[in-house]
């Protein structure tokens, strides 16, 4: 396989680990933990995996007898950098209990558990993988593990193959999976374990105990990066609104980092306009009195970044997100009858009052985007809606109403972009390589501890990697109760960006300078080697909320 100067140089870096998971390592456990919320009806779901301890590992002189165990590991859901490094530190860890244990690695996520598709990781296959972006090693996916049909058949292959504890690395959704199959095993008496690692580069998987999702911060400093790119050009030519969309559907985190990183002159913070209940027009308001503003000192440009799932938290957008689904769903024959050339005004004609004047209000391409493009389900697909189009098509409209009413005199150009998939698999950070190589390494030493139901914990990460805390937090701990697809269900809370912390308190302070001024900062690509302060520095995010 050919392989680039910087692959070669980074498949020597050496990620670092906290000095209390070094060598041997002894269990301190704190008091009984219960639920977020819900804590009864969580207490009935999982009555063997509830009211565990949050566990905190100390070094230990001496040397413990290990006996050789079996793992096995399980990437799932969207990819983030970092994943290759966690299964490192999960295979070193195990090694090093005991040089005979054997880590497998299950295909293309948990459907290779269920259909039996493995593969065993050995020293050769995990050296060609450090240090390196992407899920390639094995494959990742979205198959849930829900069903008991699922979990028995999940029994059988761990069972041929010795495997004794499984590790799940995923986001909320799959660490809640295996929560609800730990529960499953722990019933059952099955002689078998279940650890999960927290990812997802949406930021949205964090707590007191989970500072941090992984990838978050390699992701964030790719978009910066190239974000910072455009703001160069912008301030260059200076002819264009640049309209950025983010990953980011149920939080807007990388939103809120990168801003903090490249200094826009608007960041939209979904959680704000659902607080503000803002409608879609105040939205497009805000924004085309920046752009008339910023015209009037003769900048004619600017750049707006937008998180993925805007419109899903502006309230009156959500109700007719909500009445859509219904009516295509009850009405889906009638609806496939109606010529598309005439779909949009049919759709119009039987909304409600106030859905029927927003849908008309829409771009026609987005008013077909909310009808054409329907999930399995029948469901709009709102994460094919392309916003940044929608806001700049919206906004020059706005503009141009005002020209016409002498209220605008600046000249409006848009360009849009969306930057998602271009920060899922690139090669980590040193942060993200440190921190995915000690969630991986913790795991090993919550296998070696026998516990289950725990989710792989680094905490103090804005200090140097040596004084890191490694430990465990139950699953449990982080569960509530939500209403999904019409049935309440046991999931672990999304962390949403907090309107009153300090990430979000530092953004309010400076946005309006950022708006009318030309501030802009210019972060560069991801540096690997040089000084700490440019190399192994956390997120902006994460040094805040540590301040």
């Amino acid at each position: 396989m050919a392989k680039s100067a910087l692959q070669i140089e980074r498949a020597k870096y050496r990620p670092k680990l906290p000095d209390v998971i070094k060598g041997d390592v002894e269990v301190l456990k704190d008091v009984p933990t219960e639920s977020i919320a819900e804590r009864e009806e969580i207490k009935k779901l999982f009555p063997k995996t509830s009211g565990k301890s949050v566990v905190i590992f100390r070094r230990r002189d001496g040397k413990t007898e290990h006996p050789a165990v079996n793992a096995g590991v399980i990437l799932s859901g969207g990819q983030a950098p970092g994943g290759h490094n966690v299964i490192a530190g999960l295979f070193d860890g195990i090694k090093r209990l005991n040089p005979g244990s054997r880590l497998y690695g299950f295909r293309m996520g948990p459907k290779g558990l269920v259909e039996h598709e493995y593969v065993e990781l050995t020293a050769e296959i995990i050296d060609e993988y450090r240090n390196t972006g992407g899920f390639d090693v094995i494959g990742s996916g979205r198959t849930k593990l829900e069903k008991v049909d699922q979990f028995e058949k999940g029994r059988e292959i761990l069972d041929l193959l010795g495997i004794k504890s499984l590790v799940i690395i995923g986001g909320d959704d799959s660490n809640t999976n295996a929560c609800i199959l730990a529960e499953y095993y722990a019933e059952k008496n099955y002689d078998i374990r279940v650890i999960g690692c927290p990812k997802t580069i949406d930021g949205d998987l964090k707590n007191g105990m989970i500072e941090t999702s992984f990838g978050f911060d390699t992701a964030c400093k790719v978009y910066s990066e190239v974000i910072g790119n455009i703001q160069r050009d912008c301030n260059s030519a200076r002819k264009y609104w640049h309209f950025i969309k983010l990953m980011g559907r149920s939080a807007s985190h990388i939103a809120l980092e990168c801003a903090l990183q490249v200094q826009p002159n608007i960041c939209l913070i979904s959680e704000e306009i659902e607080a503000k209940g803002l409608t879609l027009d105040e939205v497009v308001t805000s924004v085309a009195s920046v752009v008339a503003r910023r015209a009037e000192d003769g900048n004619n440009f600017g750049t707006v970044l937008i998180p993925e799932g805007l419109i899903e938290f502006i309230p009156a957008f959500r109700d007719l997100i909500r009445e859509l689904n219904d009516f295509l769903s009850a009405d889906d024959a009638e609806f496939k009858m109606i010529k598309k050339s005439e779909q949009v005004s049919y759709v119009t004609a039987k909304l409600s009052a106030s859905n029927s004047k927003l849908y008309a209000s829409l771009p026609d391409t987005v008013a077909r985007q909310l009808t054409l493009d329907r999930d399995p389900h029948g469901n709009v697909q709102v994460s094919l809606i392309e916003t940044e189009k929608l806001l700049a098509e919206m906004v020059a409209a706005k503009l141009s109403e005002w020209k016409s009413e002498g209220r605008y005199g600046g000249e409006f150009a848009a360009q849009t972009h969306f930057f998602g998939y271009e920060g899922r698999c690139a090669a980590p950070s040193n942060y993200d390589a440190d921190y995915c190589y000690s969630l991986g390494y913790t795991a090993s030493c919550l296998i070696g501890a026998g516990l289950t139901g725990y989710m792989s914990s680094v905490r103090n990460t804005t200090a140097t990697a040596d004084k890191w805390i490694a430990g465990g937090v139950p699953f449990t701990m982080m569960m509530n109760i939500e209403h999904r697809n019409g049935v309440d269900k046991p999931v672990i809370r999304k962390a949403l960006v907090d309107l009153n912390g300090k990430p979000f308190g530092a953004f309010a302070a400076n946005r309006d300078s950022w708006a009318l001024n030309t501030e802009y900062v210019y972060p560069g690509p991801i540096q690997y080697f040089g000084p700490p302060s440019v190399c192994d520095r956390p997120t902006k995010t994460l040094l805040l909320e540590k301040s």
